[in-house]
């Protein structure tokens, strides 16, 4: 198993890392891990995260 730290992840999915904060205090978003001050998050999640979110689009271009 692999953990990312906030930075990782945000460069990773694109998310500014206020978002991640903000989403972690609002309790929703990506699981993530807590020791003491230091905040992972798991590769396997993240990658979940943004399959969950994947927009299939057909052979023209345009949205499924």
């Amino acid at each position: 198993m692999k953990y990312l730290n906030e930075k990782q992840v945000s460069e990773m999915t694109g998310l500014a890392l206020p978002t991640l904060r903000n989403d972690r205090s609002l309790g929703r978003g990506l699981p993530y891990i807590k020791l003491r001050k230091s905040v992972r998050y798991n590769e396997s999640d993240v990658i979940a995260y943004m399959e969950r979110h994947k927009i299939q689009t057909d052979r023209q271009g345009g949205a499924a």
